[in-house]
């Protein structure tokens, strides 16, 4: 009930058109329950007008012409279809268009709302199921609203009017036509409590399978590098058989319960027949009223053969809605604090005071970490792999918060201000470069949308960028397909190094910004960092020495610790893990350079 409830409330955003839909569906029931009454009328005025049972008791009107009567009554039918077809056309038309508005309002806020989610929940995330959940119960839930609860609600009306004709035209043939149904309501209930959790499992493998179908898509490259495409079309056929075993698990149910339902329903009409028959012979019921009785009863039936579907279409847009609320009641942890004001303009001094991060309980990542990175100092981050790096840039945007202690900048904890001002003054070059589907132009300008083309132009300068894009044909209107494909490691490496810097930001944070280019471009890319990080607080995370030893303060880390702090120089002096990873950098250089002279001594004459 709490699902069903949501659900609705969503719908009733779009009350008034829905309202106009239940009037059209609430008028063409009226025209189904009068027409049979239409039909009764003729039967008996013939009976009536017939040689030998003109005696017989009938409902004809008195002083009425058979013949005119059935010509009028034909005109009059033909009427109330037209009318009746109107009212279907305007009850299926704005019930689609409350459902797809219902639809458009969730889509947007799932999307909105995973623009929220911090990135702890984004890690846990599976990108398919998010997608699944996104279209496929999103589409679940429109198809109810619009179809599937306008057809029960037109059921319940036609039910209740129905039964009120029923025992108005005669109560003893009414409650014999009721005898089925406490049997009908007990086996729609067995119905609904078997197969929702069947589609609930069903919308769960198939979100499954459409993460496994994306992930295979993402990382298609490596499937084929490594030969793996028969493993992984076992694994898809895997979870493809158990998607088909909770579809066929529900089928069953189905097939089962609607043929039941409709021997049900057949039953109640034979009860009706069989004492309908005895009444008329007993000069109780006209013949008239008996056919439009069986009429009406037939007018339940029809509806009740689709009972089965409209009860299994409730059951998954149920569970789709549990799904979908699942997402949209997520908690943010990472959000604006109660009265957080904007962070002003900011001359990027960042202060970390004995910061802990644990992304699982019992499972610290940084522990006690405390330093502080003056107003355009160049900061570089050092250590092995899971050493913390990335934690740390993390923090000053607030990607994630704190376990521990606070992070500053400028004297502000980013707790209280506001995220926006606090991101918008931070400049980002990731590891992983993520570019997105348009033009080049698009991508640099992605931060700044109103930039002009002498903004991007310069900045793709500054980031070495222009003389590869004005290789392309298009220039900077050259598309850069999905995800980047169509440019190299060092090419996006060098877009997003000029959409940071676009920005202007006073606080860069280069993710091991080259670990994509080689050695010419690296030097390119870091002689104009020089004149770009002038004025700006610079972090820098690398692999190679080479890459941080002219940083203002380089911060050893290991195990979440800082082991280590100081220039180049004065480390090699004094950290052994510094120097460690020096000397081995040296060795596995000249170890590349002997190699490289002596593959160039090989192909010499």
């Amino acid at each position: 009930m709490p699902t069903a409830v949501r659900i609705f409330e969503y719908t009733w955003r779009y009350w008034k058109t829905l309202t106009i839909a239940f009037i059209c569906l609430v008028f063409f029931t009226v025209i189904d329950l009068y027409v049979p009454d239409l039909v009764r009328q003729v039967i008996d005025c013939s009976i009536k007008g017939s040689a030998g049972v003109a005696s017989g008791r009938t409902s004809c009107p008195l002083h009425v012409n058979p013949t005119e009567l059935a010509a009028h009554t034909a005109v009059l039918i033909i009427v109330l279809t037209v009318l009746k077809g109107i009212f279907q056309f305007g009850q299926g038309y704005l019930g689609e268009f409350g459902a797809q508005g219902t639809a458009y309002d969730l889509r947007n806020e799932m999307y909105a709302h995973f623009q929220r989610l911090s990135f702890s929940w984004h890690d846990r995330a599976q990108t398919g199921q998010l997608m699944a959940r996104a279209t496929s119960d999103v589409e679940q839930l429109r198809f109810f609203t619009g179809r599937a609860s306008l057809q029960l609600a037109q059921m319940a009306c036609m039910t209740v009017g129905i039964t009120i004709v029923l025992f108005l035209t005669n109560w003893k043939l009414a409650l014999a036509s009721l005898v089925m149904l406490p049997f009908l309501l007990r086996t729609v209930e067995h119905y609904s409590a078997s197969v929702r959790p069947l589609f609930r499992n069903v919308q769960e493998e198939l979100a499954q399978l459409a993460a496994i179908v994306q992930e295979n898509l993402g990382g298609a490259k490596v499937v084929r590098a490594f030969a793996r495409e028969p493993d992984e079309i076992a694994k898809f056929n895997r979870q493809d058989d158990r998607l088909q075993e909770q579809l066929i698990a529900a089928a069953e149910v189905q097939a089962y319960m609607n043929p039941l339902m409709d021997v049900i329903a057949n039953l109640g009409t034979v009860v009706v027949l069989w004492f309908g028959g005895y009444l008329v012979v007993q000069g109780e019921l006209t013949v008239g009223q008996l056919v439009a009785f069986n009429t009406y009863l037939l007018l339940l039936v029809r509806p009740a053969r689709r009972l089965g579907f409209l009860i299994s279409q409730c059951s998954r847009a149920l569970a789709a809605g549990e799904r979908i609320f699942e997402i949209l009641d997520a908690p943010v942890e990472v959000k604006d604090a109660e009265g957080a004001k904007p962070l002003p303009q900011i001359t990027g001094r960042v202060q970390f005071e004995h910061v802990g991060v644990s992304y699982y309980p019992g499972e610290p990542v940084l522990k006690d970490v405390t330093f502080e990175a003056r107003a355009g100092q160049v900061v570089a981050l050092l250590g092995a792999t899971g050493s913390g790096k990335t934690s740390i840039i993390n923090l000053i945007p607030r990607f994630y918060d704190v376990s521990a202690g606070r992070v500053l900048i400028d004297g502000y904890d980013v707790r209280d201000v506001q995220i926006k001002t606090l991101r918008g003054q931070i400049g980002m070059v990731l590891q992983d470069n993520t570019l997105f589907t348009g033009t080049i132009r698009d991508n640099i300008a992605f931060g700044v949308p109103h930039a002009d083309d002498d903004e991007v132009l310069a900045v793709a300068k500054a980031a070495r960028a222009h003389p590869f894009i004005m290789e392309f044909p298009e220039g900077y209107d050259t598309k850069v397909g999905e995800r980047g494909v169509t440019l190299s490691g060092g090419q996006k490496q060098r877009i997003s190094i000029a959409r940071a810097l676009l920005l202007d930001p006073r606080i860069l944070i280069l993710d091991d910004f080259t670990s994509a280019v080689d050695n010419e471009t690296e030097a390119l890319i870091r002689e104009a960092l020089k004149t770009l990080m002038r004025g700006r607080t610079t972090f820098v995370i690398a692999q190679r020495v080479s890459t941080v030893q002219s940083a203002d303060q380089i911060i050893v880390l290991d195990h979440g610790q800082i082991v280590g702090r100081g220039t180049h120089q004065q480390l090699l002096e004094t950290n052994e893990i510094y120097s460690e990873i020096y000397r081995l950098q040296l060795m596995d250089t000249s170890a590349k350079e002997a190699l490289a002279r002596e593959a160039v001594g090989s192909r010499a004459p």
